[in-house]
């Protein structure tokens, strides 16, 4: 509540007006592990959740760029465009396994001439295809999913006025996750502001862009604007 964490409270009503948005829900998730999110459709629905380790491990600019970053998803409308992109991939999948059991029900649709002429090349190309479709659709999801990451650290860095708190906060959260990693669901790991999925499939499906990249994007757009004013916040 405001009253538990004013200065908390007080930079994310800030920057939501620099952001020209309604003050979101604030949640505070009581873990080591540093990280921090957005959710809602929309601007009127938006909520931001920190955990207590970010809040002890970074400064107070720093915090304040991962605030905007956030802000920066509410306002992108980020939250429904990957919510779009994860049915689209949720009904190729479903697509392709309802035609596998037609396949499989109509004896694979071909005669046993057909068999002869080539039809289980056929058969099998289809069956590719089908196995194939659903993969390539998640990998589109997780692709936009990384560019919407982009999208949000130059928006953000827009909102604050300055890119590199954020910048430095990344590097930060990177080496935090791999000393408290979380256990996050990784369906649900585009909504963190670092992957909270360490190895295996959080590796195989990146839902982040590599935090170095995203670092040196922020650095190159901080040379390029150096004279804009960052908000000042009360110590």
């Amino acid at each position: 509540t405001p009253s538990e964490q004013p200065e908390l409270h007080q930079m994310v009503e800030i920057l939501a007006q620099r952001a020209e948005l309604p003050k979101p829900r604030v949640y505070i998730i009581e873990t080591d592990t540093p990280n921090a999110f957005a959710t809602g459709r929309s601007p009127s629905k938006g909520a931001v959740a920190v955990t207590t380790g970010i809040m002890h491990m970074l400064n107070r600019d720093e915090l304040a760029g991962v605030i905007a970053h956030e802000l920066a998803h509410i306002k992108n409308r980020d939250t429904l465009i990957s919510s779009v992109a994860a049915t689209v991939a949720g009904a190729i999948a479903m697509l392709a396994d309802i035609v596998m059991w037609g396949f499989i029900f109509s004896g694979f649709g071909g005669s046993d001439e057909e068999e002869e002429g080539g039809g289980i090349g056929e058969m099998v190309g289809g069956f590719l295809t089908l196995m194939l479709a659903p993969i390539g659709a998640m990998l589109i999801q997780m692709a936009i999913s990384r560019s919407r990451e982009y999208v949000a650290d130059a928006t953000g860095a827009k909102i604050l006025g300055n890119p590199l708190p954020l910048a430095t906060a990344l590097e930060k959260l990177e080496a935090g996750v791999h000393q408290h990693p979380m256990a996050a669901n990784p369906s649900t790991s585009h909504l963190y502001i670092v992957n909270p999925v360490l190895g295996g499939i959080g590796n195989l499906f990146r839902t982040h862009p590599q935090t170095a990249k995203r670092v040196a994007a922020l650095r190159a757009l901080a040379q390029q604007n150096p004279g804009t004013e960052q908000v000042v916040f009360a110590r």
